[in-house]
């Protein structure tokens, strides 16, 4: 089977149909979805001809991070407004 941008062919698919999911599952619907992309790694072009939205960047920290060592990968962060 062939898909042409089967990336964003997934993610446009996800994001219709995940609304539906959480109200099902946990009574409300999303209105924003988030993702995070390891930019050193990663380009996020698929987010990006998904037309999701790149807001800025994680400062490599992590939750759990309380002694401000910023141990893991800097990653970008990519919202989609649902409504």
């Amino acid at each position: 089977v062939r898909v042409v941008n089967l990336a964003s062919y997934i993610l446009s698919r996800v994001t219709r149909r995940l609304p539906g999911d959480w109200q099902l599952a946990y009574g409300y619907q999303p209105v924003l979805l988030e993702t995070f992309v390891e930019s050193a790694r990663f380009t996020g072009a698929s987010y990006r001809a998904a037309n999701w939205i790149h807001v800025g960047k994680t400062k490599g920290r992590g939750k759990l991070d309380r002694y401000n060592k910023y141990a893991l990968p800097v990653k970008d962060i990519y919202l989609y407004p649902l409504h």
